[in-house]
């Protein structure tokens, strides 16, 4: 039976020609130098938040992804994967349904993030046997995000934000009637299941960091379930953080309890992923390709920006909010061990 790529191929043998653009081809040869050189299978999940620098749904980790990965991991047969991740998050319902795919396809995974992995791509990285980072690379806080309609636009907040700001109203309105007035305002932009929404969000964030990292990233630490509790309590920590978007370094995440291993430890190792890195960000750049999930055989799952569509503002939703940065100001170059 043909996969859903071999079906879009007969399609478009019939409409177009089959070479791939320079940055197709470039971007290839670079993810199978990877594969020779460690001997496992790669797979490159790029997303161009970072370097198309423009607000839209499509850079975000989303259901439909899973259709890529069944795609790019279809006829691949090892059990050792190594995973090149950029992406500024997504809903942690679709990391999830990522991640129970991987697992079933892999028995060792490594996640390695050339430059940022935030939000729900962090709490990935928590499901894989180890990350590597380099000295540029960054995770994030994993604080669930409220997407909320107010009077100048539709607005995403931190949930414990709301959870807060909440039980600040209730204790002043005890302490004073007057202050009802000030408060009213505010509260009534939340709709009736918001703060259970928000209490589910933050609940579940943690439940999943604590479960995949207890099974995999510390599997083989003797207090793994202690150090797994306070990790996924350490990375949802609003008040620590203060924004969603803040990068956490290498030495940070290391401090927070994660199983990091440095990218410039193998110099070989970080030359070709950052070659798979900047070619990927010029396939981003040049084509204005969304997101790209490829593996080292050439099989590829990608899509193009698309014309944001309206919303319903009196709708609220929880969502991981994608913690969008500007582009760096150059990118990132490999460095020595030292």
């Amino acid at each position: 039976m043909p996969s859903w790529g071999e079906i879009l191929e007969e399609i478009q043998d019939r409409t177009q020609p089959k070479d791939p653009g320079p940055h197709d081809s470039l971007r290839r040869e670079y993810l199978s130098n990877l594969s020779e050189h460690t001997g496992r299978d790669v797979i490159l999940y790029s997303s161009g938040w970072s370097h198309l620098n423009q607000p839209s749904a499509d850079f975000s980790m989303s259901d439909g992804d899973i259709q890529g990965l069944m795609e790019v991991i279809y006829e691949m047969d090892g059990d050792e994967l190594d995973m090149i991740l950029h992406s500024p998050g997504g809903t942690p319902t679709a990391a999830e349904a990522m991640v129970d795919y991987l697992r079933e396809m892999y028995d060792d995974i490594r996640i390695i993030v050339p430059h940022a992995a935030m939000s729900a791509a962090t709490m990935m990285c928590c499901a894989a046997d180890k990350t590597i980072m380099g000295k540029h690379s960054s995770l994030g806080p994993i604080d669930p995000q409220i997407t909320l309609p107010t009077a100048t636009g539709r607005r995403s907040v931190p949930a414990q934000a709301v959870l807060y700001q909440f039980e600040q109203a209730k204790e002043e309105i005890q302490e004073n009637q007057d202050n009802l007035a000030h408060w009213t305002p505010i509260l009534r932009q939340y709709g009736p299941s918001l703060l259970t929404e928000c209490e589910q969000a933050v609940s579940l964030s943690e439940e999943l960091v604590q479960d995949w990292a207890e099974s995999y990233m510390l599997a083989d630490d003797e207090n793994a379930s202690e150090k797994a509790a306070e990790l996924a309590s350490r990375l949802s920590d609003w008040s620590q953080f203060k924004t969603h978007s803040r990068p956490l370094s290498k030495d940070k995440v290391d401090d927070l309890g994660f199983d990091v291993k440095a990218l410039e430890s193998d110099q070989d190792l970080q030359e070709l992923v950052l070659s798979v890195y900047h070619v990927t960000t010029h396939t981003h750049v040049h084509t204005q390709t969304a997101k790209i999930i490829e593996n080292h055989k050439g099989r590829a799952y990608m899509t193009n920006l698309r014309e944001e569509s309206s919303t319903n503002e009196n709708e609220s939703s929880s969502i991981f909010g994608p913690g969008l940065r500007s582009p760096p100001p150059g990118p990132p170059q490999p460095t020595d061990d030292e």
